[in-house]
């Protein structure tokens, strides 16, 4: 009898030491993935859905990636292009941002969708900063804004500067024509003596160059050619035919800004996929890393979960033993 009380007395010991789930899963599940969900494999649990979660994000960053690749090849000869419309304007006209004038429109380029970099943020600040600095008591600033993203930044504190907002205008492959009507639809409905453009001009897949393109208004440019400045070369120039020098002005007034808006949203639609590249090579590269973080991590708490179940089995076994 002394016998058999001894072995109920360990055995209750040994119960008390070691769950009977724990003995369960030791001994007949082959894997950790087939243990039942407890304190002890929780923890592995929640590390595999996050390595789960963190491989799908990989592949879709990747695969934008790919993607803003694809379109950038596209359009990169388009923009290059494009730079020969303006050049000539500016040669002409020229580009003299720091005439005075007393009624600016800033005309606002951003993308409609996100995960760019900051290229939208960047063209907003900008744009803020010209407002300011063509403010005044005798002034007016006015927006013009072309990208969905630009749109949603601006209208928290200047909705009532805004004259025109246009967006989804990538949806399509751009032409010169779609853009000669926005710009003809522009400079019938505002009124101005400066149209600021601001956009990103693009230099390579990693770098863009926020720049700022003035178009003065015709008479602001008759008035700076009679009173001999920068533009006081156009008095040089024989005009032929029945026009006159104020609808000459006005033609190559217009034709301008259209041939600068064209090139401007072709400059800011490569540097805005560049810079998606960019970001989403830098997303995957970091989804690499912590995927191998996590992996270290779910190997030791699987490790350290299988050791300590065979510690409790040794010690089990050595008190029914001993």
């Amino acid at each position: 009898m002394s016998a058999m009380a001894a072995l109920r007395r360990e055995g209750k010991r040994f119960a008390t030491l070691l769950p009977s789930h724990s003995i369960r899963s030791s001994l007949s599940s082959p894997s950790l993935d087939q243990a039942p969900v407890g304190a002890r494999s929780i923890s592995t649990q929640i590390v595999r859905n996050r390595m789960k979660s963190v491989k799908n994000i990989q592949k879709i960053t990747k695969a934008m990636k790919m993607v803003a690749a694809s379109k950038l090849r596209a359009i990169q000869t388009r923009t290059e292009n494009s730079r020969g419309l303006w050049q000539p304007f500016t040669a002409l006209l020229g580009d003299t941002p720091s005439v005075g004038v007393k009624k600016t429109v800033v005309v606002t380029i951003s993308s409609d969708k996100g995960l760019c970099g900051g290229i939208n943020s960047t063209s907003v600040k900008i744009s803020r900063v010209l407002s300011k600095l063509n403010s005044g008591p005798d002034k007016e600033t006015k927006y013009v804004i072309l990208g969905e993203k630009a749109k949603a930044q601006l209208t928290r504190d200047s909705k009532k500067d805004i004259e025109i907002i246009i967006t989804e205008l990538q949806k399509n492959p751009l032409n010169y024509t779609q853009v000669s009507v926005l710009a003809d639809d522009i400079l019938k409905n505002v009124e101005y003596d400066a149209l600021r453009i601001v956009f990103n001009k693009f230099e390579s897949v990693v770098s863009f160059l926020p720049t700022v393109s003035t178009v003065l208004s015709p008479e602001v440019v008759e008035r700076e050619a009679e009173a001999g400045g920068k533009l006081g070369e156009l008095d040089s120039y024989e005009i032929e035919g029945g026009d006159t020098k104020s609808e000459i002005l006005q033609n190559l007034a217009e034709f301008q800004f259209s041939c600068v808006m064209f090139n401007a949203v072709l400059e800011n639609a490569c540097s805005e996929q560049g810079a998606r590249m960019s970001a989403m090579d830098s997303s995957s590269r970091n989804a690499g890393d912590m995927l191998d973080r996590l992996t270290l991590t779910y190997n030791r708490t699987r490790q350290a979960s299988i050791t300590t179940e065979l510690i409790e089995i040794i010690s089990g076994a050595s008190a029914l033993t001993g």
